[in-house]
């Protein structure tokens, strides 16, 4: 299973990357939707993406919606993971196409758990 981390934060990139590896996924790292877009058409396809929501030149939204409105990963399952609580942008990014959302900061478990329900759990 292969994973893109997507986030401007080098020591949360580190931190998603070390769990995800611990939970059976090679991973990709990107600073930002923009950056994330450009791994995708290389590195490509993705059975995940993890998503912070802010970030500088695209934010994590507008990154699920392009990803989302373009079919340019159809398949990839979309997890926000972000320290934005509100439920206003939980409905937000739900709608726009993530497939869930963690809250940040979050453990190896509740991920896990995250991925399990949207059918990512590794044997």
């Amino acid at each position: 299973m292969k994973a893109l981390i997507v986030d401007d934060s080098r020591a949360m990139r580190m931190i998603l990357a070390r769990t995800l590896k611990e939970l059976g996924f090679d991973t990709v790292e990107a600073l930002h939707g923009g950056d994330a877009l450009e791994q995708i058409a290389v590195c490509g396809p993705f059975d995940l993406a993890i998503v912070d929501w802010n970030m500088p030149e695209m934010d994590g939204l507008e990154f699920v919606r392009r990803v989302r409105g373009t079919h340019c990963a159809d398949s990839m399952r979309i997890v926000m993971v972000t320290t934005e609580s509100e439920a206003e942008r939980v409905a937000a990014a739900l709608s726009a196409g993530a497939d869930e959302y963690v809250m940040k900061p979050f453990t190896k478990d509740a991920l896990s758990s995250k991925l399990e329900i949207i059918g990512l759990a590794l044997p």
